[in-house]
């Protein structure tokens, strides 16, 4: 098993050293630079002071997001098959007729 590796992040001007294990570098890495750039979206345009209320705040956002955009994938996943079964009905009743025709 591979030793993780310490990885310097930065988050609001905060340096972190964060344990990660070897191949997951980039993925740490652009989480975090994700995670600075909401903190501080909500750090400039609102009227919240601290960090660790800026990091609620946005942790509720990133949540958020989270589940909504399971929602959707759930919502098409749920929509999906019946329209491609739909789909494939049209495809063969065409291909039926072509086949008709040339009889």
């Amino acid at each position: 098993m591979s030793t993780p590796l310490a990885i310097n992040i930065s988050i609001l001007d905060k340096e972190y050293k964060i344990a990660c294990p070897p191949g997951e570098q980039s993925a740490l890495l652009e989480s975090a630079e994700y995670l600075d750039k909401k903190m501080r979206e909500v750090r400039d345009n609102g009227s919240i002071i601290g960090s660790e209320r800026i990091a609620v705040i946005t942790a509720l956002n990133i949540a958020h997001e989270l589940l909504h955009s399971n929602q959707l994938k759930d919502d098409l996943n749920n929509t999906l098959p019946p329209r491609l079964k739909d789909l494939e009905n049209k495809v063969s009743e065409a291909l039926q007729k072509a086949r008709q025709l040339e009889l």
